[in-house]
């Protein structure tokens, strides 16, 4: 029998393996925008591939070393999850996670944000999830004029190591070390 989405098919395992999934989804996403390139290459099994449509499709090692060509054109990035289904079958997985991404450009004057849905494939080896394939669907996108960052002492995001996440959550830091 097919994996359901309905809630009475959820058994202990299945709300393990789903709540595994959506860290393994938000995980990406803090990784992508903190630049931590090492943590987001452990997300995907060795044989993984990426298919961010024409800008980009290939093997995960490949996405991860042209990941900071790309990002180098924004002052930063945020990624933010909202729905997430996944499918379970045993130890493969398929998933819709809907994402807004962020990105200021590096002039500070221009905004572009996109929506859209990751269509994943994930598959669990040695009792962890990674992604297993990873594509990009785009809905809708909007690229605007942007508002001044706040000046008056207020912490800001920053796109790396600099971030002040890592100064004020200790084991954040100690993971990007």
């Amino acid at each position: 029998m097919p994996p359901s989405l309905t809630p009475q098919s959820m058994t202990i395992e299945a709300m393990l393996d789903k709540a595994a999934l959506e860290q393994l989804n938000l995980t990406y996403c803090h990784a992508v925008d903190r630049q931590d390139y090492a943590l987001l290459r452990a997300l995907y099994h060795d044989d993984a591939t990426d298919d961010h449509g024409p800008i980009f499709r290939g093997s995960a090692d490949d996405y991860v070393a042209w990941l900071p060509s790309i990002l180098s054109k924004w002052q930063l990035s945020a990624h933010r999850l909202t729905n997430m289904l996944f499918l379970i079958d045993g130890d493969r997985a398929e998933g819709e996670v809907a994402f807004t991404a962020y990105h200021r450009h590096r002039d500070g004057e221009r905004e572009w944000v996109a929506h859209g849905r990751y269509l994943d494939r994930y598959a669990k080896r040695d009792g962890i999830w990674r992604y297993a394939h990873r594509s990009v669907v785009l809905d809708w996108n909007e690229k605007r004029s942007a508002v001044p960052r706040p000046e008056d002492g207020t912490l800001l995001g920053a796109p790396d190591g600099r971030d002040p996440i890592y100064a004020q959550l200790p084991m954040f830091a100690a993971q990007r070390a």
